[in-house]
This record gives C-alpha cells, sequence and structure tokens, in this order.
C-alpha cells in the first residue's frame, strides 16, 4: 500500500473541505462543471486498465466460493441495502438512491489491500475481481430501477447514456490498450505501476470540481451525513456476520473465509460517485452520500482486518 493510498481517506475529506471553500469563488463555481467528466473518464480508465478482466476464467476454478461470493454481492446484498434504505431513508429520495449505488457496487480495488493485511486469500480474492466489475455494470441500472424506481429521480434514458458513457468509454480504451500492450508485457507493467495512484488524484480532483461547483447545496445539508452514517454501520456489521457465517457452514479455510468477508464488505464508490455524477447532476446530495461512503467504509474496514486476524489467530492457536 503506498502512501497516496494509505491517506486516501485524509485526502477524500481534504478535498471536500477545500472544495467547499473553492465554490464560494464565483469564477470557479461557473467553471468547475465542466472538469468533472474528463477526470471521471481518465481515473476510470486507469482503474480497469489495473483490472485483469482477461482473467476472469480464473474465477470459475473454486466455483464454490465463486457462487457464494456472487449470491451474496449481488442477491442478498441489494436487498439487504433495499430494506436499510426504506428504514432510515425513505423520506430522503437523494439519500436513499445514494446508499443504494454504493451498496451495490463491489470493490474493484481496495478489498484486495485489506484481504492481504488479514491473510486472507489474495489470488482467490483477485480472480473474483473481474466478474463482480462486469456484474456490476450490468446491474446497477437494473438495481436502480427495481429498488428506486419510484423516487421520481431516476430517468431511464439519461441513466443508460450516462453509464454507457461514463463506464464504456474507458473501459474500451483500457481493453484497446491492453490489446495494443499484449506483445509488451514488461511495458505493460511498467505502465500500470506508473499510473497506480493516479485514480486517487483524479477522483480527488473531480470531488474538488464537483463540490465546487455545488458547495453551497452541499454545505447547507451536511447535517445529513449523520442520517446516512447509521444504515452504512448496519451494513457492515450485518454482511460482517453473514460472510462468517456462510463462510463457516460451507466449511471454507480460514484465508478463504476471510476473503469472503472482505469482497462482500467492500464497497466500489468510485464508479459509483462517477455514475451518479453524471446521471444526476442536478442531485448533489446523491454524490454527498457517495463521498461520505468511503470516509466510514476504510476506517471500519481497517477494523474489520483487525478482527479477521484475531478470529484467524483463535482458530489456529
Amino acid at each position: 500500500m503506498n502512501l497516496l493510498e494509505k491517506l486516501y481517506t485524509l485526502i477524500i475529506f481534504l478535498a471536500v473541505i477545500i472544495d467547499i471553500g473553492l465554490g464560494q469563488v464565483e469564477l470557479i463555481s461557473e467553471n468547475a462543471e465542466r472538469f468533472i467528466f474528463p477526470l471521471l473518464v481518465a481515473m476510470l480508465y486507469i482503474t480497469f486498465l489495473q483490472i485483469p478482466i482477461e482473467q476472469i476464467k480464473k474465477a470459475f476454478k473454486n466455483i464454490k466460493f465463486t457462487y457464494i461470493s456472487v449470491i451474496i454481492n449481488f442477491i442478498w446484498t441489494p436487498i439487504l441495502a433495499w430494506l436499510l434504505a426504506m428504514a432510515f431513508l425513505g423520506d430522503n429520495p437523494a439519500l436513499y438512491i445514494g446508499f443504494i449505488m454504493l451498496m451495490v457496487t463491489p470493490c474493484t480495488d481496495w478489498y484486495l489491500i485489506f484481504t492481504g493485511i488479514a491473510k486472507g486469500n489474495v489470488a482467490l480474492s483477485t480472480a473474483i475481481l473481474p466478474l463482480n466489475l462486469i456484474l456490476q455494470v450490468i446491474l446497477l441500472p437494473i438495481y436502480l430501477l427495481v429498488f428506486g424506481g419510484t423516487t421520481g429521480v431516476i430517468e431511464l434514458s439519461f441513466l443508460v447514456e450516462s453509464i454507457l458513457i461514463v463506464l464504456f468509454i474507458p473501459l474500451i480504451l483500457a481493453f484497446l490498450t491492453k490489446l495494443f500492450l499484449r506483445s509488451k508485457q514488461q511495458l505493460r507493467k511498467n505502465l500500470i505501476s506508473n499510473l497506480s495512484v493516479m485514480p486517487i488524484i483524479f477522483l480527488s480532483l473531480a470531488i474538488v470540481a464537483m463540490f465546487a461547483s455545488q458547495g453551497q447545496i452541499l454545505f447547507n445539508n451536511l447535517d445529513l451525513m449523520w442520517q446516512i452514517t447509521i444504515p452504512i454501520l448496519l451494513y457492515f456489521i450485518v454482511n460482517f456476520l453473514v460472510g462468517q457465517k456462510i463462510g463457516q457452514l460451507m466449511n471454507f479455510s480460514n484465508s478463504d473465509r476471510t476473503s469472503l468477508s472482505l469482497t462482500t464488505l467492500a464497497r466500489n464508490s468510485p464508479i459509483a460517485l462517477a455514475i451518479a455524477m453524471t446521471a444526476f447532476p442536478d442531485q448533489p446530495l446523491i454524490a454527498l452520500t457517495l463521498v461520505i461512503g468511503p470516509l466510514l467504509e476504510l476506517p471500519i474496514l481497517a477494523i474489520i482486518t483487525q478482527i479477521l486476524l484475531f478470529i484467524s489467530k483463535n482458530k489456529s492457536a
């Protein structure tokens, strides 16, 4: 984990604080919005470049782990997210939609770092990564329509158009880059290594632009962050217990159970945030929810990692 990755939560928090200040400058607030889209495309392009999509077949070498993680991530978790959203956020459609978006998009990067720290099966977690990416891209608009279609916030045509533009353009560019570098493995490895910190930078700059353009609206609603905190905490508690219990029932090893917990807990806030900024430009509170998400998620994952290490040591003692 490099320095920027260690400081990810702090960087996002500082970006929010700086952005609100910049939003008070009229020249900046009037022009900031035009930078959001190119920054998001650049962030997702580099993110997708690092994901070994061509190795998706490896996910099916451990079919039991794959289908259990898919069921938890793409069937159980959306239902849990909907129940929590209905219970705690039903009176605020923007927070409701933002919470749903955050919870139905499994992580495609951070969980590998925490899996390694917690002594989980990193190879197995890496193998499931491309499948998680593909399924969330396909299923996200379906989840939004099923769980949020009655909120009046979602326009189907605009949502699909936004997802196609903000996700598929960088995905195709990443695929073409990998295809071009297929016979130049060392160059490809060096390129990915040198660009590895850039998604954090581009995401932070996109958040800067977003808050600078919508700073006053967001500043006036910062109290809503407490409303989103309770369902996020409950999600982590419930899914941690579910992942551990199912891992026991399936007789997974300690390392595989650790991998299952982290791949079904960590969420993909950058992708969800990118879609929110483009699909719901007139609903800044949706984006605010997706900024609050990682501010809470990373410290929680750090705590869960230590709990998993404690559980593993007790079982091996």
